[in-house]
């Protein structure tokens, strides 16, 4: 299908799927607003020939439907990506050394690709040349503290582990070698920062493949190493090449890099920002990024997104995540049948979950487990449903919710971490959390009787379809 980021902007618009648009437009608001309303229809990628103030155009809503978040994972629909997750574990389970041996071929094969010369080295900058102010980076919100980089893929080593860390980190432009760079408490590159102390070697890609763009939001389990999971859910080997200060591994069909180190001594307050919650995320200390080269190729393109109320671009990556990290949480809790989290609860606010019941209480069971994941540690609600509900479909889950919760007995509130961008919190990234057991009870969860939900005989159902066109309906 297409093999770097060029080729995937050729695919789109091949399928009619991304838009030029041709004449000029700022920046700063316009772009924003431009965006809004395309998602808003469910309209196609855009691309910003000419954004004021840049030579430099704008690729954007790349992800904003789910056919293309499936074809830049290589896939029809997302549950052909879940599937490769399914197989991969299937194969984590030899049953002979033959079949180790075949896992071993398998992991070695999901390691990077390693290449050299890639096109970004076309155009160097260092030193005093280094200029942020050459990209076309948006002002999203009328109240935004500047010019913030969107949709920046953040590569940082673990010095430990040796493995990379994409993370997507908001970098509000402070100057023309500065950015803040918005890692969160919770957040991977934050936890890696902690072990080098105070000067982190970061290299930042803006255009790329699409794959990395999505790693670099995806919950990946810690230690497994970002690349390797994106072999996993392609079926293919990533490409990446060596960055020229710290030889950090970034994607080889980048447009632009910019290389340098993050000083975690050094704090500046950052923002607000518009952000995906709907609302602006208030002023706060963050660490500053000092660009010390930045790199493109001869007619790079920048990508940018655009947070804001539901839906947007940002809800399609999260709504890829939720069915590619089923399998996974399967695994882990095989009572699980399906899970949703809904785009209007902005990543970490709901999570809804059915399950095959086993046993009293196992609704507060999982509850109380899926806090103690790493990805799903934030999640401010988490309602649990039986295996017959769907939980996509929001009548069917108001009906259930409705109609099976005494709030006096299904109700389960603590403490604990929260998203760090969730303004109703009582403390910064800590607050009260919500569980509900929206399953039917049974004896021993203290009710003497439940009442049997309706349903039509199978007989007479099958009786009616066959009868259907005599009804003349």
């Amino acid at each position: 299908m297409f093999n770097n980021f060029r080729e995937f902007l050729s695919l789109l618009e091949g399928r009619g799927l991304l838009k030029r648009i041709k004449v000029p437009v700022d920046p700063q608001l316009e772009v924003t607003e431009v965006v809004l309303r395309v998602s808003q229809a469910k309209g196609p990628a855009l691309l910003f020939e000419r954004p004021k103030g840049s030579t430099i155009p704008i690729a954007i809503n790349l992800f904003g439907s789910e056919e293309r978040m499936a074809m830049a994972l290589y896939a029809d629909n997302l549950e052909d990506v879940a599937s490769r997750i399914e197989g991969f574990l299937n194969l984590m389970k030899p049953l002979s050394l033959w079949e180790g041996i075949k896992v071993l071929t398998k992991l070695k094969n999901l390691a990077p690709k390693e290449k050299g010369n890639p096109p970004f080295r076309k155009n160097i900058l260092k030193g005093e040349d280094v200029d942020l102010f050459l990209l076309p980076a948006l002002k999203c919100w009328p109240k935004d503290a500047g010019r913030f980089i969107t949709f920046p893929v953040v590569v940082v080593k673990d010095p430990e582990l040796g493995s990379h860390n994409l993370g997507m980190y908001r970098m509000q432009i402070l100057g023309k070698k500065r950015t803040a760079m918005h890692w969160q408490i919770h957040k991977g590159g934050r936890r890696i920062a902690e072990k080098y102390g105070e000067r982190v070697p970061v290299a930042v890609s803006i255009g790329c493949h699409p794959v990395f763009i999505y790693l670099a939001t995806a919950p990946i389990p810690y230690g497994l190493g970002d690349y390797i999971f994106g072999a996993i859910i392609t079926g293919r080997q990533l490409e990446v090449t060596r960055t020229d200060i710290y030889g950090l591994l970034v994607p080889y069909d980048s447009e632009i890099v910019l290389e340098g180190y993050v000083d975690t001594r050094e704090l500046v307050e950052e923002g607000p920002f518009g952000d995906h919650t709907g609302h602006y995320t208030p002023k706060d200390f963050y660490p500053v990024f000092h660009v010390e080269a930045m790199y493109m190729r001869e007619d790079p393109i920048y990508t940018a997104t655009v947070v804001g109320k539901p839906y947007l671009e940002d809800g399609f990556l999260g709504f890829a995540t939720e069915r590619i990290f089923l399998p996974l949480a399967k695994k882990i809790f095989p009572e699980i049948v399906d899970w949703h989290i809904p785009k209007e609860g902005v990543f970490h606010n709901f999570l809804f979950v059915s399950i095959r019941k086993s046993y009293p209480g196992h609704a507060f069971k999982l509850i109380n487990s899926i806090w103690g994941m790493e990805g799903t540690s934030t999640t401010k609600h988490i309602v649990v449903f039986d295996h017959d509900v769907d939980v996509h479909n929001l009548g069917e889950v108001l009906w259930a919710w409705g109609s099976n919760v005494d709030p006096s007995r299904d109700v389960v509130i603590n403490k604990g971490p929260l998203d760090a961008l969730d303004h109703a919190c009582g403390g910064k990234a800590f607050g009260g959390r919500m569980g509900i057991d929206a399953t039917r009870k049974w004896k021993e969860e203290g009710v003497s009787s439940w009442p049997e939900v309706l349903e039509m005989k199978r007989e007479i159902k099958d009786l009616v379809e066959r009868r259907w066109k005599e009804y003349g309906l």
